[in-house]
């Protein structure tokens, strides 16, 4: 029975499943902590999430902070 449950939740509805589960953690930290200060948390997730998928992706770090930071 929960086989079939996480099997739809996970799978067949994985768009609504996140979906769901982010809007919860944002209205969890908008509640915390005010908007600013969830907006700064936003900000720094996404920030960790391209430098983690450059880096993922086995990119060249160094030239990408380059282009981010022109000298």
């Amino acid at each position: 029975m929960w086989d079939r449950v996480m099997y739809l939740l996970l799978v067949e509805n994985r768009g609504k499943t996140v979906g769901i589960v982010l809007g919860l953690l944002a209205a969890i930290l908008f509640v915390s902590y005010g908007f600013f200060k969830t907006l700064f948390i936003i900000i720094c997730i996404v920030t960790g999430y391209f430098i983690g998928k450059q880096l993922d992706e086995n990119k060249d770090f160094e030239n990408w902070l380059n282009r981010i930071f022109k000298k």
